[in-house]
């Protein structure tokens, strides 16, 4: 007789793309906070000490996430190295353009990662709500380090758009290419649930 394989329900499916991406996403953040605090320079105090509380809430995120996917028996994002070289070439890039850099850096990817989580939310009220609490308490983190940057960037500020426009393509581009084009497939997921 032959075997029957069980179809993944396909809201289960879903949520290992949604943990997966959310993983993945935390470790470039990881990767983007870590370089701009290794040349960021002996200045700007204020901004180091913030920029190594919000690197801890980004491990404490990450780690999250990886239990998370543990519970639910998800394997990581094959790309993850993808997302660290991004990451860190990011952090870096924004860090040589100094305060600003930085700050238009961390609000142009929250502001990507904002509309995301708005989606996975609504989803996940529905389909998991033990992980929909969860993205809603890193939710809140993140707007925090979105206001925080938002907060001290000159209004109108020509390099923080040019920075915030060039980010959200390439975050959006680089959750396409290691989703392998299931990011596409998520968002329409999203939008439907």
């Amino acid at each position: 007789m032959p075997s029957r394989t069980h179809a993944r329900d396909p809201d289960e499916t879903v949520i290992h793309r949604i943990l997966r991406v959310n993983h993945a996403g935390e470790h470039g953040a990881i990767s983007i906070y870590s370089a701009q605090l290794a040349h960021l320079g002996t200045g700007r105090s204020d901004l180091r000490v913030w920029l190594e509380d919000t690197l801890d809430h980004e491990r404490a995120h990450r780690a999250a996430f990886r239990g998370s996917m543990r519970e639910r028996d998800v394997t990581p994002c094959g790309a993850l190295a993808v997302w660290s070289i991004g990451g860190w070439v990011l952090g870096c890039l924004t860090a040589l353009l100094g305060h600003r850099g930085v700050l238009a850096c961390t609000a142009a990817v929250e502001r990507t990662v904002h509309g995301h989580l708005e989606e996975q939310i609504a989803f996940l009220l529905r389909s998991d709500p033990a992980l929909a609490v969860l993205v809603q308490e890193i939710q809140r983190e993140e707007m925090g380090h979105l206001a925080y940057a938002e907060d001290r960037l000159p209004p109108g500020s020509i390099t923080a758009r040019l920075i915030e426009s060039v980010i959200a393509v390439c975050t959006g581009l680089l959750i396409a290419l290691s989703t392998q084009g299931a990011s596409l497939t998520l968002n329409g997921a999203l939008r439907r649930g």
